[in-house]
């Protein structure tokens, strides 16, 4: 008798894994590259700023609580942003799995998500203080074509197999166009992404101009810095700070590239009379030198977020002189190119202190990274209310009536810059051998000035340390202790500054916010 054919009749056999997840996240990986690959060649025609890895960047930074960012600065340092901005690729990486997955399972829950994702992206874009219409742009294309090409790729997903295991590892049509089409559309973003890349580098005009611009003569040269200011100990802080080793801390995650011919700086706001002046203008004004010592609010006790260099640039003071400020203002708040403001009082600017609008540092142009054409340096406050980088506004105004960026946020309203040192070497855990051992690092109070530097070992008396001698006031300085009888064990080596006013530096610990961190450094060695 024959057998009967149930092959008609078989249970459909359970889909693989592929079939469930790894060719519906591989469909949305494909949809999100042609979308942001898209979207990144779209701004790099626009303005590279509207890139939406940037201004999600920008809103992340905008929004984090202040005791996140300083975790952040913390553990990555001056790579914050390098950080941030891998965080946003990986996190995009796995929403975009999952949109393809919903969109394979429970369509139209997978472009639903994508909709989500790109409004987030188009929040940010226009909740920025320079926000035009066209920053939306960018964010629009990459949820339209993410949207469209998830579509498309879902719905050309083959489907579960019900034929014997031995004809299921065929590569069957449906699955050579799916891998076909999949594989298409990742290459056209890689390519996207790749022409947004050069179109966005064919545009930094800022880079050459850079390059070819040479520093005017200061009319009047900083002070010459004496023979004994730097201490010949081998691993200290070097005096003046390399421009390629200076902190960087700003909101800027894609550097503003300026074309300095295009720059101009307004003076506006309870002033008698509003000033503008570009750049020839100001180079053509009597530029000055000065050493300053600049440094971040979220620089913890012993860290390395400060810096020291030599600056050429123009008094504010005389800028805010042919403003004229009206009675009542009491602060200049400065605006950077990409938004970022902060809030000076107007007495920090208008005092004998050397508050300049830079152009040079160490003898070059300011670097893109900090502030190319021009930038703040304020002796004597954290950077967070003065340091503004590629500034192009000071507005007169008053504290009860305007924040900077950081106030609301919840950081201090005045930002002095405190009292502090640092040991530098041994380093921390460094073995040493016993005998003599050289202890030295740098203390600094900006405007202020440090006039005495003691160290304690262990639980013992304070030793006064060797103060190398002072460039200003408003720089840091270098100071060393030997220690000649140290003995093999572990030990603990505290370091504390007196300022030029006698206030002597508290061993009370406080965080970076709201105004700076307070406390000794203390640093662990071991001596065999």
């Amino acid at each position: 008798m024959a057998t009967p054919d149930i092959s008609n009749t078989l249970t459909r056999p359970r889909a693989s894994m592929a079939e469930r997840f790894w060719r519906p996240a591989g469909a949305g990986l494909a949809a999100a590259l042609a979308g942001l690959g898209l979207a990144e060649l779209t701004a790099a025609w626009l303005f590279p700023g509207a890139s939406p890895v940037l201004t999600v960047g920008a809103l992340v930074i905008d929004i984090v609580p202040a005791s996140v960012k300083d975790l952040v600065i913390g553990l990555f340092g001056s790579n914050d942003k390098f950080a941030l901005i891998l965080t946003i690729v990986l996190v995009l990486i796995v929403l975009a799995s999952l949109a393809g997955i919903l969109e394979s399972r429970r369509p139209p829950f997978g472009r639903l998500l994508v909709v989500l994702i790109g409004a987030i992206a188009l929040f940010a874009a226009l909740s920025r203080s320079s926000a035009s219409t066209l920053d939306a742009v960018p964010a629009v294309v990459a949820m339209g074509v993410a949207a469209i090409v998830l579509t498309f790729l879902t719905t050309r997903l083959p489907a579960s197999r019900s034929t014997p295991a031995t004809a299921d590892t065929l590569p069957g049509p449906d699955r050579r166009r799916f891998l076909v089409y999949t594989g298409i559309t990742a290459g056209i973003g890689l390519l996207a992404l790749a022409g947004g890349q050069l179109s966005a580098a064919a545009t930094r005009a800022a880079d050459a101009a850079r390059a070819l611009f040479t520093l005017p003569a200061a009319s009047v040269r900083a002070a010459a810095i004496p023979a004994g200011a730097s201490l010949d100990v081998a691993g200290i802080t070097p005096l003046i700070t390399p421009n390629a080793d200076f902190y960087r801390i700003d909101t800027a995650l894609s550097v503003p590239r300026i074309d300095p011919t295009t720059w101009r700086l307004k003076i506006t706001g309870m002033v008698e009379t509003e000033v503008e002046i570009d750049f020839a203008e100001l180079l053509a004004l009597p530029l000055e030198e000065s050493t300053t010592t600049l440094a971040c609010v979220s620089n913890y006790v012993g860290g390395d977020l400060i810096g020291n260099a030599t600056w050429l640039g123009y008094p504010i003071r005389e800028l805010l002189a042919r403003a004229k400020p009206t009675n009542g203002a009491d602060m200049v708040l400065s605006r950077s190119h990409d938004g970022f403001t902060a809030g000076t009082p107007i007495e920090a600017l208008t005092d004998e202190r050397n508050a300049i609008l830079a152009v040079g540092m160490n003898g070059e142009p300011l670097p893109l990274e900090h502030g190319y054409p021009v930038r703040m340096v304020v002796p004597g406050l954290y950077g967070y209310v003065s340091a503004t980088k590629w500034v192009v506004e000071l507005k007169l105004t008053r504290f009860d009536q305007e924040q900077g960026y950081w106030t609301p946020r919840g950081w201090s309203e005045l930002g002095p810059v405190k009292l502090s040192s640092r040991v530098d070497v041994p380093r921390a855990g460094t073995p040493v051998s016993a005998g003599s051992i050289v202890i030295a690092g740098v203390a600094w109070s900006q405007h202020v000035g440090v006039s005495a530097v003691a160290v304690q070992i262990d639980d013992g008396p304070w030793h006064e340390a060797m103060l190398a001698d002072a460039i200003s006031v408003d720089t840091w300085r270098q100071w060393a202790y030997t220690w000649t009888d140290a003995t093999a064990g572990d030990h603990r080596i505290k370091v504390r500054a007196t300022d030029a006013a006698g206030l002597v530096q508290t061993s009370a610990t406080a965080d970076v916010a709201p105004n700076g961190s307070t406390g000794l450094h203390e640093i662990s060695l071991s001596v065999s």
